[in-house]
């Protein structure tokens, strides 16, 4: 065990964050994402929402600041009804994280899916809330971070 390391934080996913580069990017995936099929390297966190590994990855995580938009989401799909409450949430996790860096791009869903299928990593969860998916491209950590 260690010190303030969320426990939704498996050591697996603790590896992946810390292999990751600058310019890498992971998904955070709903349940009816096709994470299995399109990962590279899959992170099963069933059982838990989007929203609070997020909540728990950022707090380590560096967003890329060479990057306008460093947090993507996918598109609703032209003709959907659905506004994703969810994605307010989002805006207020990484905010509160990273405030100079928290700008959004929407990416159409199968322009998603091959940006997923390029990322790093995907992480598998149970979110139940559609349009839940994102993307993040990790940054570089300053010296002064290091401490």
């Amino acid at each position: 065990m260690l010190k303030h390391i969320p426990p939704i934080l498996s050591p697996d996913l603790m590896k992946i964050l810390m292999e990751m580069g600058h310019g890498d990017e992971i998904v955070i995936a709903d349940g009816n994402f096709p994470s299995a099929s399109i990962a590279k390297r899959l992170i099963r966190l069933d059982g838990h929402g989007v929203s609070e590994i997020l909540k728990a990855i950022i707090k380590f995580f560096p967003l890329d600041t060479y990057t306008e938009k460093p947090v993507a989401l996918m598109q609703i799909v032209p003709g959907d009804p659905v506004t994703p409450a969810i994605w307010d949430t989002y805006k207020e996790i990484i905010t509160a994280a990273e405030p100079k860096h928290c700008k959004f791009e929407w990416i159409e869903r199968f322009e998603f899916y091959n940006r997923a299928k390029n990322a790093y990593a995907v992480i598998a969860t149970s979110e139940s809330a559609i349009y839940a998916n994102i993307l993040l491209k990790k940054g570089v950590v300053s010296p002064e971070e290091y401490l």
